[in-house]
C-alpha cells in the first residue's frame, strides 16, 4: 500500500528554521517527482517547492514566495524527501504536505498534480512569535 507520512511540523519564532520530512512506503521514490504543498486557513492550496528526480537535469522548482528561504532534498535510498525551511515567516504558516506524481509539468510547473499523483497527511506548521 502506497503511503506518504510527513513530520517535522511544529511551532517555530519568526525567522526560525524547520526541517520537514516525507517517508514513503510501498513504493519506490526515485521513480516520482516530489512536490510540496502547503495550505493555511481559509487560503487556497499552494505549491512552494518542487524537486525532480536525480537523473533529471533541471532539480528544483520554487514557488517566489520561498524562493531564497526554502530548499527540497531526496534521499531515495531511505525513501525520504525533505523540506529545509529558513528565515520562516508568520505566513508561512499552515498545513505542510507531500505530494509525489509522474507527471513534471502538472506538479512542478503548473503546481496542479495530475490524477496519478498521491498526497500524505499533513504536518503542521506554526510561525509565531
Amino acid at each position: 500500500q502506497l503511503q506518504l507520512v510527513e513530520s517535522g511540523g511544529g511551532l517555530v519564532q519568526p525567522g526560525g528554521s524547520l526541517r520537514l520530512s516525507c517517508a514513503a512506503s510501498g513504493f519506490n521514490l526515485d521513480y516520482y517527482y516530489i512536490g510540496w504543498f502547503r495550505q493555511a486557513p481559509g487560503k487556497e492550496r499552494e505549491g512552494v517547492v518542487c524537486i525532480s528526480r536525480d537523473r533529471d537535469p533541471d532539480r528544483l522548482f520554487y514557488s517566489d514566495s520561498v524562493k531564497g528561504r526554502f530548499t527540497a532534498s531526496r534521499d531515495d535510498a531511505r525513501n525520504t524527501a525533505y523540506l529545509q525551511m529558513d528565515n520562516l515567516k508568520p505566513e508561512d504558516s499552515g498545513v505542510y504536505y507531500c505530494v509525489v506524481d509522474s507527471l513534471l509539468y502538472s506538479l512542478c510547473v503548473r503546481w496542479s498534480p495530475s490524477s496519478k499523483s498521491s498526497w500524505g497527511q499533513g504536518t503542521e506548521v506554526n510561525v509565531s512569535s
